[in-house]
């Protein structure tokens, strides 16, 4: 059984002519055998519940989200520092700048990166922002 609180779904597996959209849920749908309810939005907790639950960001979306202000250095420095743990670079090492070797996750590369006086770090001599 699927609840929904979009209407135009509640009919979709008996119309016959079907939109784009409705035929791309069709097929998601098509491979099990299951029931679709409407109910409106207020009464529908259990796909409301479901539909709204957050999750964390990715790194690379909390970094587009920074607050320019004037602890920016800082702020540089705790994304570069959060990006070069092991634990994120492999998923953040976008192009390979960072990672010298792919079989070598850990084995970060340290001669491109330049730290400056305030301790952020460049990359080829200008400032390295993570993605």
């Amino acid at each position: 059984t699927v609840f929904t609180d979009h209407k135009s779904l509640q009919h979709i597996l008996v119309q016959k002519e079907l939109n784009i959209r409705q035929r791309q849920w069709l097929g998601l749908l098509s491979d099990y055998d299951c029931d679709i309810h409407y109910y409106p939005r207020r009464a529908n907790v259990v796909a409301n519940a479901l539909s709204r639950k957050e999750r964390e960001p990715p790194l690379r979306v909390q970094a587009l989200v920074m607050t320019i202000g004037l602890d920016l250095p800082r702020q540089i420095l705790n994304a570069q520092t959060e990006v070069r743990k092991p634990e994120n670079i492999k998923e953040e090492d976008v192009g390979g700048m960072l990672v010298e070797n792919s079989r070598d996750p850990e084995k970060v590369r340290t001669e491109k990166l330049e730290t400056r006086t305030d301790g952020t770090l460049c990359l080829n001599g200008r400032s390295w922002l993570p993605c």
